[in-house]
């Protein structure tokens, strides 16, 4: 979680597929709680540069980099859902001390959830994946991933307006993005970033013509400080879904203190679902074996989980919680609440309700 590694060579045969911009994929991964034939997904990335964005905050300078899936063939208004991964190494070369990499290029850790991605475009969904190596080199404040997937969302409006910097490459998306319809999604530190935006506390810092809809938090991390600024991140009003693993040695409790936290205060429904011999890296393929230097972190390493069957686990319960809260789809509720359980691996769910 919070050590950097280095992914110096190719990517694993999962991604490569998804590189070039304008890919047709098809093949389908997980399981959807009402499943539908495979259908083609374009996948393009965008690249503003390494020091696009200066945090007014705190002056964090980043990079605004993304890879986005889509259906191929856009009808209508489609939700949006952010991906924010976490910390990792910011660049290919261990070496490097400075960003924009002085050694080495800009690590890919936002490719790593593009199963995800492309399982959720299927469905109707658009699904932008950011990249946040800046911040891994300079800042590991959650307030700046917050504020990043922000300005993501900004562009994302300008460009369903049919302007901005991202119409050259995205165009076909003009007029077909839901923005009051938006999820998102952070892993590990990221996952404390995507509760932060969500918080009650920060809304304000959401852009104006965004509404966001469902928080999914992926093994993240919960350092709170009471007195300061990390605190109350989950008195929210926006529906939240945390996944855990059993056998995550850096976040395994979190998922049981995030609910701990909105019981008895949240204003939506709070779930959570802990995969038993699951670990942290598996989620984010670009830090899973066999990619170059890629890391089993698990506890249990005798008896985890393959990878394949902990993505394939939190593609069926990603899909269940955006079909459930940005398509309105009631039936996805079973999988959030354990009714319906997950194939191919043990699970224990919690459910909070909101306050009346």
């Amino acid at each position: 979680m919070t050590k950097r590694h280095l992914w110096a060579a190719a990517l694993p045969v999962v991604l490569t597929a998804g590189l070039i911009a304008g890919a047709q994929l098809t093949a389908a991964a997980g399981e959807s709680p009402n499943p539908q034939p495979a259908s083609p997904v374009t996948v393009v990335e965008y690249n503003l540069g390494d020091r696009a964005f200066t945090d007014a905050q705190s002056g964090t300078v980043s990079e605004l980099r993304a890879v986005v899936h889509y259906p191929a063939h856009p009808a209508g208004k489609l939700p949006v859902i952010i991906q924010s991964h976490g910390s990792w190494y910011a660049c290919t070369n261990p070496d490097a001390q400075n960003w924009p990499c002085d050694l080495g290029t800009p690590y890919p850790s936002y490719r790593g959830y593009d199963y995800l991605g492309q399982a959720l475009a299927q469905r109707g969904f658009v699904v932008v994946s950011i990249s946040a190596d800046g911040i891994n080199m300079n800042s590991f404040d959650y307030g700046d991933r917050s504020r990043l997937m922000n300005k993501h969302l900004q562009l994302l409006r300008d460009l369903s307006a049919g302007r901005g910097p991202l119409v050259r490459k995205l165009g076909a998306l003009t007029g077909h993005l839901n923005l009051d319809d938006v999820g998102t999604m952070g892993h590990s530190r990221g996952g404390k970033g995507a509760m932060w935006e969500a918080s009650d506390k920060h809304a304000a810092e959401v852009p104006a013509g965004v509404r966001l809809r469902a928080v999914l938090a992926l093994a993240p991390v919960k350092f709170d400080d009471p007195e300061g600024d990390n605190s109350d991140t989950l008195v929210t009003r926006i529906p939240v879904g945390v996944v855990t693993g059993s056998c995550d040695g850096a976040v395994h409790e979190a998922g049981q203190e995030y609910l701990d936290d909105a019981a008895g205060r949240t204003h939506q429904p709070a779930y959570s679902i802990s995969l038993k011999n699951a670990n942290h890296n598996y989620y984010n393929s670009a830090w899973t074996p066999p990619a170059p230097l890629g890391e089993d972190d698990s506890t249990c390493p005798a008896r985890e989980v393959t990878p394949a069957e902990q993505q394939s686990a939190l593609v069926t319960y990603a899909v269940a919680f955006y079909e459930r809260f940005l398509h309105g789809d009631r039936s996805a509720e079973e999988v959030l609440t354990g009714r319906r359980k997950i194939d191919g691996v043990t699970s224990v769910t919690r459910v909070v309700p909101p306050v009346r």
